[in-house]
C-alpha cells in the first residue's frame, strides 16, 4: 500500500474497523470519543466531506497517515502503512444512525451470547494450535444476525461488556471496544502479563499448559489483553498498581 492508496479510505470506516463509532453527527462532521486517550465527552471529529479528522484536546488533526501516527506512536511511514493495510479486511463502507437523521448504523441483531461449543469453531482453534478448553474457559460464542445472515463467532469479553470476535472468515468487535483485564480472585497480583490481541493470550495459556502441565500457575499473575493498539494508554493507567 501506498500513501495515496491509504489516504482514499474512509477515516469513519477506518475507525469503525478499530472499534470506534460516533456519538453524534452535526452535517458533514462525525464526533467521536477521541480513540487516543479516555474522554466522557466527544472532542474528536471526523470531516467527511474532506476525510480529515481533528482533535480539539490535543490540538492536533490531519488524514489517515496523521491519525495512524498518533494511534500507533509512530513516524515511520512504512510502519504505518502496514498498521492501516492491515485493517483492510475490517474495514467495510458503513454509515451511522442519530435519532431521526438519515444514516443507519450497521448492527448486530438477534444477538446470543453462548457457551463456546461450536464445532466449527473449535476446529478453528485447534488449527491455530490453541487448546479447546481453555479457549471455553476463556471465551464465549456469539451467534447473530448482520445484513441479513446469521454468524456465529468466538467472543472475548472486555471491562466494558463489549466482545471481540473472531471467526475463520470473519474479524471485528461488538460495542464497546475496550481493553480486556482479568484479574485473579483473592490477594491482589503485583504481576500483570500484556497481550495485544486475545489469540495471543490463549496461546500463551495453551504453551504454560503444555510446558508445565502439572502446574501451569495461571493465577499467578493478572492479565490484560489490548484488543487494540489504540488501548495503550488504557493499559498503562492500570498498569500502574502493577510492581511489574
Amino acid at each position: 500500500m501506498d500513501i495515496q492508496t491509504a489516504k482514499q479510505i474512509r477515516i469513519a470506516d477506518f475507525l469503525y474497523s478499530l472499534g470506534y463509532s460516533p456519538v453524534k453527527q452535526q452535517g458533514i462532521n462525525l464526533w467521536y470519543k477521541s480513540p487516543l486517550r479516555e474522554e466522557t465527552e466527544p472532542s474528536f471529529k471526523v470531516n467527511t466531506e474532506r476525510n480529515q479528522w481533528y482533535d480539539f484536546a490535543i490540538g492536533k488533526g490531519g488524514n489517515i497517515i496523521a491519525l495512524a501516527q498518533e494511534l500507533y506512536c509512530s513516524d515511520y511511514v512504512p510502519y504505518l502503512l502496514q498498521k492501516i493495510e492491515e485493517q483492510i479486511p475490517h474495514i467495510r463502507p458503513v454509515s451511522f444512525s442519530f435519532g431521526k437523521q438519515s444514516f443507519s448504523e450497521p448492527s448486530f441483531q438477534q444477538l446470543d451470547i453462548v457457551l463456546l461449543a461450536s464445532p466449527a469453531l473449535l476446529a478453528y482453534l485447534q488449527e491455530r494450535g490453541i487448546n479447546t478448553a481453555l479457549a471455553k474457559r476463556e471465551c464465549k460464542e456469539a451467534r447473530f444476525t448482520h445484513n441479513g445472515k446469521r454468524y456465529f463467532a468466538i467472543a472475548f469479553p472486555n471491562i466494558s461488556g463489549g466482545y471481540e470476535i473472531r471467526n475463520r472468515y470473519f474479524k471485528g468487535c461488538i460495542a464497546p471496544k475496550e481493553i480486556s483485564h482479568i484479574r485473579q480472585s483473592g490477594k491482589p497480583r503485583s504481576t500483570c502479563y500484556v497481550f495485544e490481541g486475545f489469540m495471543d493470550y490463549l496461546s500463551f495459556l495453551t504453551l504454560r499448559l503444555e510446558s508445565c502441565p502439572q502446574s501451569p500457575d495461571f493465577d499467578r499473575q493478572d492479565y490484560i489483553v489490548l484488543n487494540s493498539v489504540a488501548n495503550v494508554p488504557k493499559a498503562l493507567y492500570l498498569l500502574g498498581s502493577y510492581e511489574r
